[in-house]
């Protein structure tokens, strides 16, 4: 009974439980009631025979659990690249990067006449809201959201040096006119997110059918599964808005990216938790978009 009961006080200073006298005698009277419990472990402390059988049984339990492993692993790499998650969240970050960097790199490299002030603005927006939708997402994607973050610095970076070219060609009005319908936006938004759990509410308990049930979803209007995917549309309403935009004002290494990019988390969002449509139709448009000014480039400069 010795050994039963300094088995007992490991047991729960194991789980990090206070070792207390009531927990003791508990577990004390329950494995003494356990008579073929404490048969076995005499059994195995005095019986070499006995250690064997114990032995061989664990090495074919573990072997066992080894090939329902190896059977998983298997089944897993049959699904192949197309069902695998984690290739498509890598190379749609990636491509997010690829973003950053063209932002970068037009900023070392081109000058702000290029600039498109439409687009940059809105991916401004877009990376600011898929910042916080790869951080919530299921799996979490830092990488995705790292990149997103470093996307919104340099692209705020394109911004001012295109409003400080204006400034300087003598077209502050289009300048203050940018600023004024930045801050609404920037108002818009704060609103959105102040009262927005407030609305959210109202709507869900007016039980007025499937627009109180849209509202309750996971990835409905009041969350950032929605709207997240909704600023990849403005990206493609941007691209639109530049369809006779010259092409040597079109940025190579921009819409490289996004053309990527569309085609990436087109797929990618099928994965996810929770399954984003609204996500994977809206990087399908900016894939065609972003393609068409990226044809468009590569004809008029290689062709």
């Amino acid at each position: 009974m010795t050994f039963i009961y300094a088995y007992s006080r490991w047991f729960c200073a194991l789980n990090g439980r206070a070792a207390s006298k009531t927990a003791i005698t508990t577990m004390s009277y329950r494995l003494r009631e356990s008579s073929t419990f404490a048969n076995m472990i005499r059994r195995s402390v005095q019986s070499p025979s006995t250690r064997q059988q114990i032995q061989h049984r664990t090495f074919a339990e573990s072997k066992t659990s080894a090939t329902k492993v190896g059977e998983t692993a298997g089944d897993e790499a049959k699904k192949g690249i197309w069902n695998n998650v984690q290739f498509w969240a890598t190379a749609g970050a990636i491509a997010g990067w690829g973003m950053s960097g063209a932002a970068i790199y037009d900023a070392s490299r081109s000058g702000p006449e290029i600039i498109s002030l439409n687009m940059t603005g809105v991916l401004i927006l877009y990376s600011s809201l898929f910042a916080r939708w790869a951080w919530i997402v299921q799996p979490r994607n830092s990488l995705l959201a790292a990149c997103h973050a470093t996307n919104v610095v340099a692209q705020s970076n394109q911004i001012k040096r295109a409003l400080e070219y204006k400034m300087e060609n003598g077209q502050e009005g289009q300048v203050h006119e940018l600023v004024q319908n930045a801050g609404i936006a920037v108002a818009t938004g704060a609103g959105c997110i102040v009262f927005g759990p407030t609305v959210q509410r109202a709507v869900v308990n007016a039980k007025i059918g499937p627009v109180s049930d849209f509202a309750a979803s996971p990835a409905g209007p009041f969350t950032v599964h929605f709207w997240a995917p909704m600023s990849k549309w403005l990206i493609s309403g941007a691209s639109f808005v530049d369809f006779d935009r010259p092409t040597d004002k079109v940025s190579l290494p921009q819409y490289t990216a996004l053309t990527l990019t569309g085609f990436f988390f087109s797929r990618y969002a099928l994965l996810v938790t929770p399954i984003n449509y609204m996500l994977c139709s809206v990087n399908i448009a900016l894939f065609g978009s972003s393609f068409y000014h990226l044809a468009r480039k590569i004809k008029a400069d290689y062709m």
